[in-house]
């Protein structure tokens, strides 16, 4: 843990890491191993897993909260335009390749 504040310029509190470590530790985003008294924290999943989860789960939330389902798909839609309209073009041919894959049984 002190190499974490030592390798940053943060003005953090050695206990507000710890407790921050434990917590993550205890939603499962992260592993601990022991190291005479001290734990080496270690993450359990990459960027891109934890990344995947996060926008997996904004998602299902966003397409549950709406009373039509094309209301949600238009903000992401709009979210994805913003970002950068190519995007709708790989996000087109997601849509295409899902729909194949669904259509053809022996894929599933």
């Amino acid at each position: 843990m002190r190499e974490l504040i030592a390798d940053g310029d943060w003005k953090i509190a050695y206990t507000t890491v710890m407790t921050t470590l434990d917590r993550l530790y205890k939603k499962h985003l992260l592993d601990r191993a022991a190291e005479g008294r001290a734990f080496r924290y270690s993450p359990r999943v990459t960027r891109e897993e934890l990344q995947r989860a996060a926008a997996g789960e904004a998602i299902e939330q966003l397409l549950a909260s709406g009373s039509t389902s094309s209301l949600p798909l238009s903000y992401l839609v709009e979210a994805v335009t913003q970002h950068d309209i190519e995007l709708l073009d790989e996000l087109q041919q997601l849509v295409e390749n899902k729909r194949r894959e669904l259509q053809d049984p022996e894929k599933r």
